[in-house]
């Protein structure tokens, strides 16, 4: 009997289901019957879309709001490079030279020293917990915030999330903080401040230029992002030593910034739209990067003779100690970077007990 109400509830579930979707067509139909005309939205990508969890977040994000817009809303995406420059995307944003812009808030330190911290920052949280925040906690405010008061016209939406990056690609094994004294690597963020106190000259390049400066020796080490991604440029060919954990990235929330004029134009539904694309996109970045990890380090080590290392007690302390001198530095400099700090730690210190009771302990 039990058996049969499941078959009855199941089928009505679809009924509905599926005179739902018919409803929402016939709407969309005499909707754009009724006067909408298609909006063209030309983003520009700092990232190739050829990168997993990276760079493809934003094709989904395109694919999907042509499908649920009938074909009102089309989100034109380019490759970085082919309107601006990945590090100019940001400006021409809020310009208006582009419409919207997919990078990470990592890239306007030299810019907004709070920027960083909405995308990634030294023994920082993991996903989960980033997003706990950045949705439920005071975070989106004092991202939007962090732009309005640094003079952007710009709306920011998280749109994706990854997974814990690694902390580098080295030509040689480090064994002490003394190695990293006058080394050239790229790094990310605020991570790179850290380096930087450690006696390194770290420097930040787009994705694209990274296996060209490693290669014309131009820097001695680099970090990017995870080994999926890291893999397709090819990092491994030049530096075998890959280092673990990603102390400066333990996750990692992309942004799409939207100039704040065309946001204010177009529709309510439109920009409802926007803002639930991005949520589906940070649930699918999201397992994209966890599923792609195992089989992309199986690759390196197996093929490739790649060789992961994990960082030291005595580098780890090393690179701690350095975050919270930057970290203390920052909050004095800065009034806005202070205000964010000090939320976002509140935050971890009660999400801090849940966590110790919740979870088992890594394997």
């Amino acid at each position: 009997m039990k058996g049969i109400f499941r078959v009855a509830f199941w089928a009505l579930s679809a009924c509905v289901l599926a005179a739902s979707c018919e409803r929402a067509e016939r709407v969309a139909a005499s909707e754009s019957e009724s006067g909408f005309s298609p909006v063209l939205m030309k983003t520009a990508s700092a990232y190739s879309f050829t990168l997993p969890a990276v760079g493809t977040p934003l094709p989904f994000v395109a694919e999907r709001l042509r499908a649920i817009s009938g074909g009102e809303l089309e989100m034109k995406i380019y490759e970085p490079g082919k309107l601006v420059a990945a590090l100019e995307i940001l400006d021409a944003v809020s310009s208006g030279k582009v419409h919207a812009g997919y990078a990470a808030a990592g890239f306007w330190i030299g810019k907004m020293p709070a920027a960083p911290l909405f995308s990634s920052f030294p023994f920082g949280p993991e996903a989960l917990e980033y997003l706990a925040w950045m949705l439920h906690g005071n975070g989106r405010a004092l991202y939007q915030e962090t732009y309005d008061r640094a003079g952007y016209n710009v709306w920011v939406i998280p749109c994706a999330a990854t997974s814990p990056e690694t902390s580098g690609w080295f030509r040689e094994e480090i064994h002490s903080p003394e190695q990293l004294k006058g080394l050239n690597i790229r790094f990310f963020g605020l991570g790179g401040k850290v380096m930087e106190k450690l006696g390194a000259n770290p420097t930040l390049l787009p994705g694209g230029e990274v296996f060209g400066a490693l290669e014309k020796g131009r820097i001695d080490a680099a970090e990017f992002s995870m080994p999926a991604v890291d893999e397709l440029l090819g990092f491994h060919k030049i530096a075998r030593n890959n280092y673990f954990p990603g102390w400066h990235q333990q996750a990692t929330l992309l942004e799409l910034t939207v100039n704040r004029d065309f946001w204010n134009g177009l529709s309510q539904r439109h920009r409802a739209m926007i803002e639930l694309t991005c949520m589906a996109s940070l649930t699918n970045s999201l397992a994209e990067s966890e599923a792609a990890q195992g089989w992309a380090m199986t690759r390196q080590r197996d093929q490739n003779g790649v060789q992961f290392r994990y960082w030291s007690g005595e580098m780890l302390a090393a690179y701690r100690k350095a975050w919270e001198e930057t970290v203390a530095e920052q909050r004095q400099n800065d009034e806005m970077f202070a205000k964010v700090w000090d939320d976002l730690s509140a935050f971890r210190e009660s999400y801090d007990l849940w966590e110790r009771h919740a979870f088992l302990p890594r394997r």
